[in-house]
């Protein structure tokens, strides 16, 4: 149960922007072409989380779990630049990354990738030190997110008011569980405590 909590929220955490990005795609693509947003949603995400397994398996190998711990500097890091540093989507600079390719399965790929480059910082730690059944509860959850996030994003296509709120809500929602997952990591893998021993 407490991963499938973690999980979903990291997932919250780490889609917000992919939610106002989707928003956009869904009332620029064709209605007949809306199942590319899907797919190209799932490959983009299955690339880095792909990527972040990878990384988390080789950090297993740090023999010191407080040294692992140091990655929730990560996540605090980016919840600071979330509190302090603008960074709302150009809805005109999505538009025209569309309007530039010629598949929209690659471009909604490209623009996961490149708006999930920060999501790297938060699923690396997190991986890190799980097991393959919590891995397979965690992806699980993401393919279900997927689904509900692309799903959510069409309907409001529909209420471009409702895409405000969302954007408004974004900078309270992800700097608050950034700095929770980020003390997470830092507490599960001692590393708060070993600091702690070394002052005292």
């Amino acid at each position: 149960m407490e991963t499938i909590i973690s999980s979903i929220l990291v997932f919250i955490s780490t889609s917000m922007d992919y939610l106002v990005v989707l928003t956009i795609l869904f009332t620029t693509i064709n209605v007949g072409k809306h199942q590319s947003i899907y797919i190209g949603q799932y490959i983009g995400t299955g690339l880095l989380v792909g990527f972040s397994l990878i990384a988390a398996y080789f950090l297993n190998f740090i023999p010191q779990d407080w040294a692992v711990g140091l990655l929730g500097l990560v996540p605090l890091i980016l919840a600071i630049r979330a509190i302090f540093i603008d960074e709302d989507v150009d809805e005109e600079d999505v538009e025209e990354k569309m309007s530039d390719s010629q598949s929209e399965i690659a471009s909604v790929v490209a623009l996961t990738i490149a708006l999930g480059g920060d999501n790297l910082g938060i699923y690396i730690p997190y991986f890190t030190g799980m097991t393959f059944q919590e891995i397979f509860i965690v992806i699980l959850v993401f393919i279900i997110g997927i689904f509900i996030l692309c799903y959510l994003s069409k309907q409001l296509a529909a209420a471009p008011l409702i895409g405000e709120v969302v954007e408004r809500y974004e900078k309270v929602i992800v700097p608050v569980v950034f700095i929770g997952l980020g003390l997470y990591i830092m507490l599960e893998n001692g590393t708060i405590q070993h600091i702690w021993s070394l002052i005292g």
